[in-house]
């Protein structure tokens, strides 16, 4: 094979040049990270699965099959992917109003959602749109996360206290539905949530490294099993599926896609988002490259392959990536590992989370989400700018009122309609020189500097095209500034 079709191999599957320069050094460490990794996952994806609307095992589903072809065509050595709370919201948000969460339909029209959403990122990786990310402003994801985190915490109050709340899409609604039925509160489940919430957050303090949430879990079944909690009331997880997860179609249709359709364009945009900026900040310290269009390839191809597995949409979760790094995975075998030890969990183990209490992984879901807040980002985009300041509060608002999928688009829109503004109306400067640097500055900020009599010289801070020159030409001289 010659170098150039050697090179052209190697870009479309990556996962061809970190096998055949494996280094058996590094199976000790990957091995470690893989095993961690998944220690973490099992209870987060039955837990983000429930948040999702779904069954607790269609978490472990994705956190199968999907991780294994991520690794296949990633170009990040370190992102763990699976299932992750805002994806979870999202679909939750988007399927609730066309189903009943946990029906067969819901499940079907949730499988065509995975498929749909990996099919068009396959499709955008294939056409090399993957730059596309760069038209949505840091100031959307921000805004749209810290509001996220609320919605998500918000929604686990009812499993913590023990109470059946219908799905609301609206954190002012749910509060309500809330405080009207506090009453209702099951003090056992709400023992337990809190007793939950009360050791992860300690080992988080004095032992970040520790599965907090593992522990809680086999509390959680242990108590539960022993004093036979479940008979007094206390809602469990219950039967589990056991082996691994059947390779069956999703139910396509065009009722089906034309329902999805409008749902699978947020998911994919801050599902992208959310991969990329977490394997780009990992990449950086690691001193590789991240190709935005093999990623995108990567993550379609995990989202059709948890399609066809049972699986619901994933893609790369920050604190997972971090712990896979701080576990010092060295190559996406890591990934790999974790995915076939869940598969092991789901082969021999899924009987032993019969006695899961529901309050556990609702804990495990609000704890995971507190850290997503932004409150010092915002702050730093209006010392930065304004108008990224302003995105970030009205896509925090909006997703608060109206939900996550409304949200994130109206964020995304007024974010392209600022870009488009601020391309419109551009800072135009006009200079004078000043002596002592022998330059051309601007006379606002440099008053000093002196103007060439009868010349005008100004600076135009954008490329000058159709859309702005009306507004460079229709400006007297004295607006020059």
């Amino acid at each position: 094979m010659s170098s150039v079709q050697n090179q052209m191999v190697k870009k479309i599957i990556p996962a061809i040049e970190w096998v055949r320069d494996y280094r058996s050094d590094h199976f000790k460490e990957d091995l470690s990270a893989g095993l961690i990794v998944s220690i973490l996952l099992v209870p987060q994806g039955m837990a983000y699965a429930m948040l999702a609307g779904l069954p607790p095992v269609m978490g472990l589903y994705a956190s199968t099959f999907p991780l294994i072809a991520y690794a296949l065509l990633g170009s990040s050595r370190h992102l763990s992917i699976g299932p992750v709370a805002m994806l979870s919201l999202l679909v939750f948000s988007g399927v609730s109003p066309l189903a009943e969460p946990g029906s067969e339909r819901y499940i079907g029209l949730v499988l065509v959602l995975s498929f749909l959403v990996g099919a068009l990122q396959f499709l955008m990786g294939l056409l090399r749109l993957g730059f596309f990310i760069n038209f949505f402003s840091h100031a959307v994801l921000s805004g749209f996360t810290s509001a996220a985190a609320i919605l998500i915490f918000s929604s686990q109050l009812g499993h913590l206290l023990g109470i059946q709340l219908p799905p609301q899409h609206s954190v002012i609604r749910l509060w309500i539905e809330i405080g009207n039925r506090i009453g209702e509160a099951h003090p056992i489940a709400l023992l337990l949530g809190m007793g939950s919430i009360g050791v992860q957050l300690l080992f988080k303090w004095k032992a970040p490294r520790f599965p907090g949430p593992l522990l809680t879990v086999a509390g959680g079944i242990s108590l539960v099993y022993l004093l036979r909690l479940d008979r007094m009331g206390l809602g469990i997880v219950g039967s589990i599926p056991g082996g691994i997860p059947h390779f069956s179609l999703p139910p396509l249709s065009l009722e089906s896609v034309s329902l999805i359709s409008p749902i699978a364009l947020p998911l994919l945009f801050v599902g992208f988002m959310e991969s990329v900026s977490v394997a780009k900040l990992i990449a950086t310290k690691e001193k590789y490259k991240i190709d935005s269009n093999q990623e995108l390839k990567a993550l379609g191809l995990a989202n059709l392959v948890a399609s066809l597995f049972s699986g619901y949409p994933v893609t790369g979760g920050f604190s997972r990536t971090a712990v896979n790094y701080q576990s010092r995975a060295k190559t996406p075998l890591a990934s790999i590992i974790t995915g076939m030890i869940v598969l092991m969990v789901l082969f021999l183990f899924a009987s032993v989370f019969y006695y899961l209490p529901h309050t556990i992984l609702a804990s495990i879901v609000m704890v995971a989400v507190t850290g997503l807040i932004d409150v010092k980002g915002v702050r730093h985009l209006f010392r930065i700018k304004k108008a990224d300041g302003w995105t970030a509060v009205l896509t925090f608002i909006t997703t608060l009122m109206l939900g996550g999928e409304k949200g994130i688009l109206i964020g995304m829109v007024f974010s392209l309609l600022v870009f488009i503004w601020r391309s419109a109306h551009p800072h135009i400067a006009e200079l004078g020189y000043l002596e002592r640097e022998k330059l051309f500055r601007n006379l606002s900020r440099y008053p000093e500097a002196i103007p060439f009599p009868g010349v005008l010289l100004i600076r135009m801070d954008a490329s000058l095209y159709f859309a702005n020159t009306g507004f460079f030409t229709g400006l007297p001289s004295q607006a020059f500034i």
